[in-house]
């Protein structure tokens, strides 16, 4: 059973706009990885996975964005997108840089607020992980 009807209205609200916050950035940017915008191309192609880790990444990002408006199953595409965006931020800090073909940081940004929130909601629902969450 999902903890989701345990928590408090207030915390209710906040897993919900975390969520809503998460899948909107994840869904924006599937249309570049999708679609070979030049940016996704040059980023995947700077760390050596193009196109097969655009692509990959786009599947798993969209995974992840239907996953968190399944009750019970929010946790699972917080861990997905945490997961996703830590990769992101790793390769930005390492071979991409902060400010990727003149975005002022806007993707390096996007990628923090998409692992803030994505945290959020997998603490908040950690008790819904499988197998684990119960000793959560």
């Amino acid at each position: 059973m999902s903890t989701y009807a345990s928590l408090p209205c207030s915390l209710r609200v906040a897993s919900w706009a975390a969520r809503l916050i998460t899948v909107t950035i994840l869904l924006q940017t599937l249309f570049f990885k999708f679609t070979g915008a030049p940016e996704s191309v040059y980023i995947f192609t700077t760390v050596g996975q193009e196109p097969w880790g655009r692509y990959g990444s786009g599947v798993v990002e969209l995974i992840a964005s239907i996953l968190l408006f399944v009750p019970g199953l929010a946790v699972v595409g917080a861990l997905l997108a945490l997961g996703t965006m830590s990769g992101a931020i790793f390769f930005h800090l390492t071979k991409l840089g902060i400010a990727v073909q003149g975005d002022g940081g806007l993707l390096f940004g996007l990628a923090l607020v998409v692992w803030a929130c994505s945290a959020f909601v997998l603490c908040l629902h950690r008790r819904d992980l499988p197998v684990i969450g119960a000793k959560l």
